[in-house]
């Protein structure tokens, strides 16, 4: 992790990417093509992504073994 600088005043603190309107941008372009623009956001909607496939994988398994068995009945 990065080192964090001291702000000269306690409490205040200055962000030139939400001053110039750089960080709604993003969001708003983020929001609309329906991809997360940062990595921990990519992230998280793959995992989530996947938790979803993991449930339905395992269910198409459960059905494809009990099909299995009772054509071998």
């Amino acid at each position: 992790m990065g080192r964090r600088r001291k702000s000269l005043i306690p409490g205040v603190s200055f962000s030139w990417r939400r001053a110039t309107g750089l960080a709604a941008a993003k969001g708003r372009l983020s929001r609309k093509i329906g991809i997360p623009l940062t990595r921990s956001g990519r992230q998280r909607k793959m995992g989530k992504m996947m938790g979803c496939t993991l449930a339905l994988l395992v269910l198409a398994a459960s059905c494809a073994g009990l099909l299995i068995l009772l054509w071998l009945l």
